[in-house]
């Protein structure tokens, strides 16, 4: 039999279909790709979805979740493990099923919750559910400030959120926009009970949708190649902040992040300079 080609790390993204391509599953094929790695998408959602708004969604059947997983798992030697949208409180049940049985890949969750609670009927138990069956299976969990919240509803400081998002079994908890202000936008990396780092960015001015699956899906990847959690969680802002401040402006609402932009023969200088 073959060798497997290891210069070409699999990275697993399960997610929603977002037909605008700014966030869910395009996102994370989008910069996988970009960061040298193969994504194997597998469908949680689908959704009408426009850059302005979430129209409707609709969960894909449980069985054909843990059809679309097991069949990667059983083929190719993945790496990493993304996890997005959750639309329904089995297909959670499953997905933690078969993450059991892989507890040797790194597992990246973005808590993809707030923007659907509308549209989702059972959004407070799928939220139960994220805490309670996916975050102890997460290497790194990646929720903004908002999801934080959400998720640590007993908590009063961001700093608070993590620490009870860690007491899940999570063993690392990065908060995006853990502060903030006109100019700067700051995220907080934190694991044992402690923060590790904080890292401050030079706050953009445009609007794009799409942030959390390009830093989470960015995570995985470097994760995939074999990166420590906390240089690939520090690679992935880099990577994230390029592809905001590249954004474009494609449809009527939000910027589209441009995960691309080491192709971009017009990005600016300031674009390129490594932010720290």
């Amino acid at each position: 039999m073959n060798q497997f080609n290891n210069e070409t790390p699999v990275v697993m993204s399960l997610s929603s279909h977002d037909p605008s391509g700014n966030a869910g599953i395009q996102a994370d094929i989008e910069t996988v790709a970009s960061l040298g790695c193969h994504c194997t998408p597998v469908i949680t959602a689908l959704c009408a979805k426009d850059t302005q708004a979430l129209r409707d969604i609709a969960p894909t059947d449980t069985s054909l979740v843990i059809s679309q997983a097991r069949a990667i798992l059983e083929d190719m030697p993945v790496k990493a493990i993304k996890l997005g949208l959750m639309a329904s409180v089995e297909n959670i049940e499953a997905i933690h099923t078969i993450l059991s049985d892989y507890p040797q890949i790194p597992v990246v969750v973005s808590p993809v919750i707030a923007e659907y609670n509308n549209e989702l009927y059972n959004a407070k138990a799928i939220l139960r559910a994220t805490k309670t069956l996916l975050m102890p299976r997460a290497t790194v969990a990646t929720p903004d400030v908002v999801e934080a919240f959400e998720l640590a509803q007993s908590a009063d400081t961001a700093d608070a959120c993590a620490f009870e998002i860690l007491e899940t079994g999570c063993q690392y908890v990065l908060v995006s926009g853990s502060s903030r202000n006109q100019h700067h936008y700051e995220n907080t990396l934190y694991a044992d009970r402690r923060i590790l780092r904080q890292y401050k960015w030079p706050r953009l001015k445009l609007v794009s949708h799409g942030a959390g699956a390009t830093l989470s899906a960015s995570i995985a990847a470097y994760l995939a190649h074999g990166s420590r959690v906390e240089d690939a969680v520090e690679q992935a802002q880099q990577f994230t902040w390029r592809a905001l401040s590249a954004s474009r402006r494609l449809g009527m609402g939000h910027q589209t992040p441009n995960r691309m932009h080491w192709a971009d023969r017009n990005e600016t200088s300031t674009e390129k300079q490594k932010v720290s």
